[in-house]
């Protein structure tokens, strides 16, 4: 197992500049989970928190390749980019042992609630790519309304907790029961403060063949 020591001497490919509040655990997420795999990696990341903030223009945190999709199809356009790796490979205009990870990136809201089809297709046919879900549990670059991963009982912008309403009524989806119910190769879930295990849960869905989620908690 890395220790801290190795992990901090490895090249950071998320680097500062971005714009995501103090203290939030995105930007740790991904230094941990980008040091997984030597392998080149390309990004599909759902517009949210981290997009905003990682690439205000005309600047950018990211030194990899990244793709801007919309909010619903980040894991569409991840199939995408994968079909036309492999034509480009059968056209013999990729080295046939060139090996690419392919990295989507999104939010609860985009997770669990407006992008759950593009993921659940994606994940069905057998996509080989991670996706990441980085759970702050509530819409937090809109407004801080509920979502579907919004624990019961807490209070949001648009589940209010006073004498009307005691705050969400109810309960946060199993996101994570849900993409095993596809019977894909891995399913896992982690958090920042835990960074060992968070770091070997990703190497692992770097590695198997086929889709691979990971739900990472990382409260708002």
């Amino acid at each position: 197992m890395i220790n801290l020591k190795e992990l901090a001497q490895q090249e950071d490919l998320f680097v500062s500049g971005h714009e995501l509040c103090p203290g939030c655990g995105i930007p740790v997420i991904l230094k941990i989970v980008l040091r997984t795999t030597k392998h080149p990696i390309v990004i599909s990341n759902a517009g949210g928190c981290l997009q905003a903030a990682s690439t205000k223009y005309p600047g950018t945190s990211w030194k990899l390749n990244w793709i801007h999709s919309a909010s619903e199809n980040a894991a569409g356009t991840m199939s995408g980019i994968q079909a036309t790796y492999s034509s480009l490979k059968k056209q013999g205009k990729l080295p046939v042992d060139k090996e690419i990870k392919f990295l989507v990136i999104g939010g609860d809201g985009v997770t669990y609630d407006s992008g759950l089809r593009s993921v659940s297709g994606a994940m069905e046919r057998g996509e080989n790519f991670v996706y990441l879900c980085y759970d702050n549990q509530m819409y937090a670059c809109s407004g801080g309304q509920r979502s579907s991963a919004t624990p019961m009982g807490a209070a949001t912008s648009t589940t209010p907790s006073g004498k009307v309403l005691p705050g969400k009524l109810q309960a946060r989806k199993n996101i994570s029961s849900i993409f095993a119910a596809h019977k894909i190769p891995y399913v896992a879930q982690s958090a920042p403060w835990n960074w060992q295990d968070l770091y070997k849960k990703a190497e692992k869905a770097f590695e198997v063949p086929g889709p691979a989620y990971l739900n990472i908690l990382s409260p708002c």
